[in-house]
């Protein structure tokens, strides 16, 4: 996959392939100083500005028809002090690079999510996450942050330097100013070690505290149409290493996981009454599997197929219930639904609009394979998380709007008061942002 999803003749498209934007200029920096002047510039030719990542996001959030940034020339790690465990690095790496390199060096970031294509900017504007029962997502793990504002000026925040931009900024959703550097906390490289079980639904749900108590990390897949699941277990370990065989981890990844799930989805797309003999078989096919691994390797796995996500944060108490209505609302429906249902958690953060800001979190993530339609499923799922005070992944498909975050964030209006004091005159504004955060 190239670093950003791309069109021809200057449209810009994501990677779910549902958003396309024509910008008037595209500008790719390389040095802090050519960006700030592209703000500056922007602002005289009166356009708005966008910076975008690797297009990894399902809404417009980074779509403009003003000046389009491109960060791959502000990549690389700037900076590793391992006294204060911390690693500053450009906004435009991709994690995929930062990973690699804190690995080389013996370090690791605590928690990450399970892809690892985006940006860091683009992961932590957007509240990318993964599942821990203590460790939160990637944002929570930032130390420090450098952003250039709307008119040029470069400002650094942490939790001592501008704190209050810092508890906005860290998931600022590029309403606050174009992020150019962050400081991540990092340990010393660890060992997990995975476990991978097939389990009913039943079982799962009837014991999902216990499951999320007992393990660091515990997230799991529900197959529609079936009463099966995938679960994954991750826990520090004392080692030895003991990686996923290549030609196996070659047969379960990229085989199973892509290839023939990808036959799989295309047969489903053409027949979609085929689709819940497909989804018996593919959960009977998971065979229980544990290996042991440095951090990246067994919280990531690579994605080739493509499709549309909707992600709700709903309170952890209530994700049994949420997660019960849906099967009843799909089991009742004619809907067919080909993805599995993506079940994960975090703690609660103090990170202003952080999906997980101020309550313990339970995550649910459906998916439709590209090309299918997924207004119906899409919509049922949303009128059953919102009935839950759900917070919508903000780099996810939904339709909700400033009103309804008002209700479901207690601090909305401290960063809307914010993004008042540092973009008045709505540089870094785009439809998405009128919506999400009123105008």
């Amino acid at each position: 996959m190239s670093s950003t999803a791309s069109g021809k003749n200057g449209t810009w498209r994501n990677w779910g392939g549902n958003v396309a934007a024509r910008p008037a200029r595209e500008v790719t920096p390389a040095s802090v100083e050519e960006l700030t002047e592209a703000v500056r510039q922007a602002a005289q030719d009166g356009l708005k500005v966008k910076a975008v990542g690797t297009g990894h996001s399902f809404t417009s959030i980074a779509a403009t028809d003003g000046v389009l940034i491109r960060p791959q020339l502000l990549t690389g790690i700037r900076n590793i002090d391992r006294e204060a465990g911390t690693v500053t690095v450009e906004a435009g790496t991709p994690l995929k690079r930062l990973n690699v390199a804190l690995a080389r060096e013996g370090l690791s970031l605590t928690n990450m999510g399970d892809i690892m294509e985006q940006t860091v900017s683009g992961a932590t504007s957007t509240g990318t996450h993964g599942t821990g029962r203590d460790s939160a997502s990637i944002a929570a793990q930032i130390r420090g942050l450098e952003l250039v504002t709307a008119d040029g000026t470069v400002l650094t925040c942490s939790d001592k330097e501008n704190p209050d931009v810092f508890a906005a900024a860290r998931i600022g959703l590029g309403a606050l100013g174009i992020v150019t550097a962050i400081t991540f906390a990092v340990e010393p490289v660890f060992l997990l070690t995975a476990r991978e079980e097939p389990m009913t639904f039943d079982r799962v749900t009837n014991s999902f505290d216990e499951l999320w108590a007992e393990n660091e990390h515990f997230e799991f897949y529900w197959f529609p149409h079936t009463g099966s699941t995938n679960t994954k277990r991750n826990n520090r370990s004392a080692g030895p290493e003991r990686p996923v065989g290549q030609l196996k981890g070659w047969f379960e990844d990229e085989f199973l996981s892509n290839g023939v799930f990808q036959v799989a989805n295309w047969v489903g797309r053409a027949v979609p009454a085929a689709i819940p003999t497909i989804a018996q078989i593919s959960s009977k096919a998971l065979s229980p599997r544990t290996y042991t691994d440095i951090p990246y390797k067994v919280f990531t796995s690579p994605r080739r197929v493509r499709f549309v996500e909707m992600e709700y944060a709903v309170p952890r108490e209530a994700v049994v219930e949420t997660l019960r209505e849906l099967k009843a609302t799909v089991d009742r429906s004619r809907l067919r639904i080909s993805f599995p249902v993506e079940v994960r958690t975090a703690p609660a953060d103090d990170i202003t609009l952080s999906t997980a800001s101020g309550r313990d979190t339970a995550y649910i993530a459906v998916h439709m394979f590209q090309g299918t339609p997924y207004q119906a499923y899409f919509t049922a799922a949303e009128r059953i998380f919102t009935a839950h005070e759900g917070r919508p992944h903000w780099g996810k498909v939904h339709t909700r709007d400033a009103e309804y975050f008002a209700g479901v964030y207690p601090r909305f209006g401290e960063f809307t008061a914010l993004r008042d004091r540092l973009d008045p005159e709505r540089r870094f504004q785009n439809d998405y942002l009128r919506r999400v955060l009123g105008s």
